[in-house]
């Protein structure tokens, strides 16, 4: 699917996490298909700038700096959208927060709390009050961000392993809890992705980063935002509970650059340069 096939005229889209990344992107992408978006991050600099950037093309953006954590804002962001646009059709939780790798014992129980309460409380509180307006206006569609870290554990990322893996666990009973009622909820997991941050970490994380793929490359925002926006779409109308892996392969299985053969040895690369040789 391209978000050009998907059309959202006369529908409102909520963005949290919106202010960079696939946030940002996504925000971006329901506005091509005609959904008036309203973005949601704690930086209001950076979350006005994609909003200037959405009406600068022809759309329509509220932005509302929030902290997902705070279910007083959380309260007022969604009222907000309801006041300025009258309805809530379609909803991404991205935002997210947590402590710098390191090994669990060594995490700070005050920075473990922060990564909970970005993820898991921020995407419960999100759903409580997107899913209230949603059955104002007789149904809509959620999407969560976890992450294949939420399917997976990995090692030195205690705190956000736990979020995510809480986020997928949430979706599942929010999508069970409204399933007959005209809400679909659904999460996304990426895996490695050409965000700000892995941008910021330089070609050789980059380059580590596509091998762990056995497509050999590292996806795009776009590909997270596309996925986001079919899911929100009818025609995703009979998918709901769902855990869709964004990730080159990564959650299907190992895909080992070369296989051994029982019973034989395994040459180095110098060995089968030299049995190549002429």
């Amino acid at each position: 699917m391209t978000t050009a096939t998907t059309h959202s005229n006369g529908r409102v889209a909520l963005v949290a996490g919106a202010s960079r990344g696939i946030g940002a992107a996504t925000a971006h992408a329901f506005a091509r298909t005609g959904a008036a978006v309203v973005l949601a991050a704690r930086d209001q600099t950076a979350l006005e700038l994609v909003a200037e950037q959405i009406r600068a093309q022809g759309g329509r953006a509220l932005s509302v700096p929030t902290d997902v954590g705070d279910a007083r804002a959380v309260e007022q962001l969604v009222q907000r959208t309801l006041d300025t646009f009258g309805r809530l059709d379609m909803a991404f939780n991205n935002a997210t927060d947590g402590p710098m790798p390191a090994p669990l014992a060594d995490i700070d129980p005050d920075e473990f709390d922060r990564g909970v309460r970005a993820n898991v409380r921020g995407t419960f509180l999100g759903m409580k009050y997107q899913i209230k307006a949603m059955l104002r206006s007789g149904g809509g569609a959620i999407v969560n961000m976890a992450s294949l870290a939420g399917l997976t554990g990995v090692a030195n990322l205690s705190a956000y392993v736990a979020g995510k893996a809480g986020i997928i666990g949430l979706t599942r009973v929010a999508a069970l809890d409204y399933a007959d009622q005209g809400i679909r909820v659904n999460v996304v997991a990426p895996g490695p992705i050409l965000t700000h941050h892995l941008e910021r970490a330089g070609v050789e994380a980059q380059r580590l980063a596509a091998q762990s793929t056995p497509m050999g490359r590292i996806g795009q925002v776009e590909d997270v935002a596309a996925a986001v926006l079919w899911l929100c779409s009818d025609q995703s109308a009979f998918i709901t509970g769902a855990v869709l892996p964004i990730d080159g392969g990564q959650h299907a299985g190992l895909k080992p650059a070369r296989m051994y053969r029982q019973g034989q040895g395994m040459q180095g690369a110098a060995g089968r340069a030299a049995s190549q040789a002429p």
